[in-house]
């Protein structure tokens, strides 16, 4: 089995270059309608918690983490680190950031809005930011986010939001 990487190291290559980048700014512009999206895939994955837990968890994680990683992965660039704070950051996944911030921007976003690290690529922050503005709850972004758990990494945050554990 391969090693998967913790979230704070460092890609191998650059992020991909910004015309790359067109479905997970949709996402983020349309973050209203991802917001409640993701409402009611919330109210679901509650319900359905009894059967993830006959099945069992553990068995789950695999199937949820390959249905989770090729969702998410498209629409957000998901690093799956396990802890997801779409909703709270405007659909804007901070684990895009080169420096996993997780609660806002570094002080070296450049006048444009880029990335202080990757001068092509819009700072993940202003973009949660503006996605924010456009949420009922937007202001959550204000919320100060626990260190990440790098033990998580992979894991299926789905299956934490069903059994009540992801608040």
């Amino acid at each position: 089995m391969s090693r998967v990487p913790f979230a704070f190291e460092a890609s191998t290559k650059p992020p991909r270059d910004g015309a790359k980048f067109a479905l997970r700014f949709w996402a983020n512009a349309h973050s209203r309608g991802m917001e409640k999206t993701y409402a009611a895939l919330e109210k679901f994955l509650r319900f359905a918690a009894p059967l993830f837990k006959a099945i069992g968890y553990e068995r789950m994680e695999k199937p949820m983490v390959a249905i989770e990683k090729s969702i998410k992965g498209a629409l957000f660039d998901c690093r799956m680190c396990g802890q997801c704070i779409l909703s709270s950051t405007g659909m804007s996944c901070p684990m895009n950031c080169p420096k996993n911030l997780r609660n806002g921007p570094c002080g070296g976003v450049r006048a444009n809005g880029n990335c202080e690290v990757y001068a092509e690529m819009p700072c993940v922050w202003v973009k949660a930011w503006e996605g924010s503005k456009a949420m009922d709850e937007g202001n959550k972004i204000m919320n100060v986010q626990p260190a990440i758990d790098h033990r998580l990494k992979g894991r299926s945050s789905w299956l934490a939001v069903s059994r009540g554990a992801h608040e």
